[in-house]
């Protein structure tokens, strides 16, 4: 695994492995409405650029293994997050074929370390929030938030830096 900065050109397999993982991974916690309403297959690939250029944006990527169709030396995105200047994390997805492989963790740990802020936030899914709680995050509290007329519970969650030097 190799963590690069966000390309523009990323968009595409981005906002496809955005879909997919909310699809497959948060399934056990979600209903259909609301990983239909959560990601319907049509972001805003222009406002996500944007947003993606203006934040910290990394990019975990794996060779693609010719057994799975991929040119030798091709890499194909296996993760990514975002984090604003304020020290909000805003998106952190890990592909659904690499779970509980790292990935989450060392996009995670670069972000955190990147950040300027004393204190990360979050807004942490229902599948995510074991995640954080191991990473030293606690719930500030339990939201619903509303994405097409779907309630989705999420959790706000806050991170102290540690103090260097």
């Amino acid at each position: 695994m190799k963590i690069r900065a966000y390309r523009q050109e990323d968009i595409k397999e981005i906002a496809e492995l955005f879909y997919n993982t909310v699809h497959t991974v948060n399934a056990a916690d979600y209903t259909e409405e609301q990983l239909n309403a959560w990601a319907d297959g049509n972001i805003d690939m222009e406002a996500w650029n944007a947003s993606f250029q203006e934040h910290i944006t990394l990019v975990a990527t794996a060779e693609k293994s010719e057994a799975a169709g991929g040119k030798k030396g091709t890499e194909q995105i296996i993760g990514f997050g975002d984090m604003d200047s304020a020290g909000y994390l805003d998106r952190l997805y890990v592909h659904k074929d690499f779970q509980r492989c790292g990935t989450a963790t060392a996009l995670c740990d670069r972000l955190e370390q990147t950040a300027d802020a004393e204190t990360i936030t979050t807004h942490a899914s229902i599948t995510a929030r074991p995640f954080f709680e191991k990473r030293g995050y606690q719930v500030v509290r339990e939201q619903q938030v509303e994405r097409k007329g779907a309630l989705l519970t999420n959790y706000v969650m806050e991170k102290r830096k540690e103090r260097r030097g």
